[in-house]
């Protein structure tokens, strides 16, 4: 049987990178070491110029069943790895989407929520699961799913701790698109490949943004003077307007590497079961 990890699929040059939850023992449920996998290996996905998205998944029919029960009997702080690695992707500078089959539930759902976007096969199953372990939900996790799901879903799924179906995900918010379950992988392709031809500036932007509207983010007037500068230099601007006027694909050079965003680098080691493609 595999050791659990976190895998990583990047082909040399390609716009897209998947990193798989990989424990298929349990279901996909996360280890203290895969949530501290998570923090680095975005850091080298961000820093990476070539990756323009990342595809968050699961290995086989799960997406993720949580975090490892087992291993977090007897911890003082058992979720603070899940909140670091949750924090960290949502922070992540470039488009993130998980691609969800199964169940994907607890920790699972805490790390799908924390994606830009979620795209699931129809029969995926969500839950947030707390209340059944006497575990205290984070704040800021908390918030990220209130501001998916609305107050009245974000408690119905908190007090409860009950699954909700594709449909009803769908319908509130925590899945953004429903497909047949052998589509999943040619749609989430496909918007990828959408998202790469787009500009990184406006996507990097309308991220920040968002999370500010949210309070997931500070409005900080560091980062909106920032912003303004970088809008300020007009190349994208004034490329994506001649592709326009020439009927032809623009072509966007803008990254967020180059960009200096000024975002501390956050340090750690790749754990057992990640591979580098």
């Amino acid at each position: 049987m595999a050791e659990p990890g976190l895998l990583l699929d990047h082909a040399d040059g390609a716009a897209t990178a998947t990193i798989t939850i990989s424990n298929p023992a349990k279901r996909n449920a996360m280890t203290p070491d895969m949530w501290r996998q998570l923090p680095p290996l975005l850091d080298q996905l961000a820093a990476d110029p070539s990756v323009r998205a990342v595809v968050l998944t699961g290995a086989g029919a799960t997406f993720c069943a949580g975090a490892d029960i087992e291993t977090l009997r007897g911890q003082s702080d058992p979720g603070a790895p899940a909140v670091v690695a949750e924090e960290a992707l949502a922070a992540f500078p470039k488009p993130t989407i998980a691609a969800i089959r199964g169940f994907c539930v607890g920790g699972g759902c805490q790390l799908a929520a924390a994606c830009d976007l979620r795209f699931a096969a129809r029969g995926a199953r969500f839950g947030v699961t707390p209340a059944k372990l006497g575990i205290v939900y984070p704040a800021s996790s908390t918030r990220r799913l209130v501001g998916l799901v609305g107050p009245a879903t974000a408690k119905y799924l908190l007090f409860s701790a009950e699954l909700i179906d594709d449909e009803r995900a769908l319908r509130t918010g925590l899945v953004d698109e429903l497909l047949e379950a052998d589509g999943l992988d040619a749609r989430v392709a496909e918007f990828t490949g959408i998202l790469a031809g787009r500009s990184q500036l406006t996507q990097a932007a309308a991220k920040e943004f968002t999370a500010m509207a949210l309070g997931t983010a500070p409005a900080d007037p560091g980062r909106l003077a920032h912003w303004a500068e970088q809008a300020r230099d007009g190349a994208e601007r004034a490329e994506g307007v001649t592709a326009f006027l020439e009927r032809r694909a623009p072509r966007f050079t803008w990254t967020v590497e180059a960009a200096h965003t000024d975002r501390p680098a956050r340090r750690g080691r790749l754990g057992n079961g990640s591979t580098g493609g």
